[in-house]
């Protein structure tokens, strides 16, 4: 049989056929004189199971190693990692779906937010704030909130978003003197005073610990990464405030020791 021939009644095809030679999983059989191959019974056998594993989900190094008998690991080994690597997905095609389900439900309600889909703890933290002021620091917050909902870790995500309904509840009070520093230079004397706002509406723990969630770095410092990218996205009057207020949360935090 010649490799279309072959591929055909395996059902599979030639490409394939090329890849497994490539592969190292299908040995190349004897050419003809005229350089075509020439595949046997035996070729068609080993092609035909080699089909049979892949279609099982196994890899092509894992069917190398049932072919193989690699180290040991005999076909019923493979197999039994195999099942329980699709339970594993199961189980996660699961969630996913509870989770898609509960985010349809929210759309079709129309109350999922136009920069959704979020977790379930921003979307129940964004729905306990209400209508937002028409506020650029107001959107700029919403924008790190959906940052921050993918780049902190699952684990963390919870707790998180606690400490900041806290901060949250107070927002209002802090948007419009951050507003209002927009345009101002960093020793603009506004900052004080939107410092000591801002250093008032957050827990402790979220004043302290934001910046090192986002990159590793301290009140003062926030690091190389994303912390110095969200500073750098404010005005410097604005980062001045925050940077202040998370000064003021550390002192308060340290002198409640």
């Amino acid at each position: 049989m010649r490799i279309g021939e072959i591929a055909a009644l395996v059902g599979v095809t030639p490409r394939a056929v090329r890849h497994y030679h490539q592969s190292g999983l299908l040995p190349e059989p004897a050419r003809r004189a005229n350089g075509y191959r020439e595949y046997g019974v035996r070729d068609a056998v080993l092609l035909a199971r080699i089909r049979r594993l892949t279609e099982l989900g196994l890899g092509l190094d894992e069917v190398r190693g049932v072919l193989a008998d690699d180290e040991g690991r005999g076909l019923a080994d493979v197999l039994e990692e195999l099942a329980e690597d699709l339970a594993r997905q199961e189980a996660e095609i699961r969630a996913r779906r509870e989770r898609l389900s509960a985010l349809l439900d929210e759309a079709r309600a129309g109350r999922l937010p136009t920069d959704g889909p979020m977790s379930p703890e921003l979307t129940a933290l964004l729905a306990g704030l209400g209508e937002l002021p028409e506020s650029p620091m107001a959107a700029k917050d919403r924008e790190i909130l959906a940052l921050l909902d993918v780049v902190v870790p699952e684990e963390e995500r919870a707790r998180l978003m606690g400490l900041m309904a806290g901060a949250a509840e107070h927002a209002r009070e802090v948007y419009p003197l951050l507003d209002a520093l927009s345009g101002a230079a960093a020793d603009d004397p506004r900052v004080a005073e939107a410092a000591r706002v801002l250093a008032a509406c957050l827990p402790d723990e979220l004043g302290v610990e934001i910046p090192a969630a986002a990159s590793g770095g301290t009140a003062d410092t926030p690091g190389t990464s994303l912390a110095d990218a969200l500073f750098a996205d404010l005005a410097p009057a604005q980062s001045a405030a925050v940077h202040l207020a998370m000064r003021l949360v550390r002192e308060r935090r340290e002198q409640a020791r």
